[in-house]
């Protein structure tokens, strides 16, 4: 059976002291073909910043760039996921639901506040 990506050598004897034939999978690199990038970020750093995020990067195996990139992508991953997800305990949970069933309620001033123009609509104006 052949997978993308990962080869698999001939049957290895003698692997954890046993003398039974074992299949060993392993990954191989590979590159995946995406849509080119279109953007740019430029950053500004300090010659030790640099020196840490290629090493960082030289020890993954990855490029300064996509090492840069996917750490920048992961941990702002991160950061929403903090502002979508939150755990409740149950009394929590029971009060934040009775919350969200109630009917909703008009807020004084608050439609009004909204169909106004802002400041930036101002701006877009101008």
């Amino acid at each position: 059976m052949n997978f993308p990506g990962i080869r698999m050598p001939d049957t290895v004897s003698h692997i954890h002291d046993t003398n039974r034939p074992l299949r060993v999978a392993y990954i191989v690199r590979t590159v995946d073909v995406v849509n080119a990038k279109a953007e740019r970020l430029h950053l500004r750093l300090d010659a030790e910043q640099r020196a840490l995020l290629e090493a960082a990067s030289e020890a993954t195996g990855s490029s300064l760039s996509a090492f840069v990139l996917r750490s920048a992508t992961d941990a702002a991953a991160g950061v929403l996921a903090d502002r979508r997800a939150f755990l409740l305990d149950e009394q929590d949970w029971r009060a934040f639901d009775e919350a969200l069933e109630r009917p909703a309620q008009d807020v004084s001033g608050l439609r009004e506040l909204l169909t106004q123009p802002t400041v930036l609509d101002a701006r877009d104006q101008a």
